[in-house]
């Protein structure tokens, strides 16, 4: 149930939003160790976003997971998304920030009910 919320100010238009999903879902689920049908990437491109007073190109991150974050895997996933960031948007990697919330199973629902 990992969940990746990335926000973004670039534009998404032309951009192949497809590998960007596959890259960060990948990266998700090998560094936190869960299986991958399990994790949910969401991308929003177009968003006001101004980071150290100016707008240029930036963008929001939160990962929500039970279990499987600590800080070293943090860093794994935070640079693993910043890579991916700066390749496919040319966002850089000091423009990014990336919040992680470990979860208790009630906290989270799926399918109806919660974990």
């Amino acid at each position: 149930m990992p969940t990746l919320n990335i926000t973004t100010n670039v534009p998404l238009d032309g951009v192949s939003i497809s590998d960007i999903l596959r890259d960060a879902s990948r990266a998700v689920a090998t560094t936190i160790g869960k299986p991958e049908q399990y994790v949910m990437v969401l991308l929003r491109g177009g968003v006001p976003v101004m980071f150290a007073g100016s707008e240029e190109p930036a963008a929001y991150g939160e990962i929500v997971s039970i279990g499987g974050l600590s800080p070293s895997v943090n860093k794994t996933i935070s640079s693993a998304i910043s890579e991916i960031l700066e390749s496919k948007l040319s966002i850089p990697k000091s423009r990014f920030y990336l919040k992680f919330s470990d979860v208790n199973r009630p906290d989270f629902g799926w399918n109806g009910s919660t974990f």
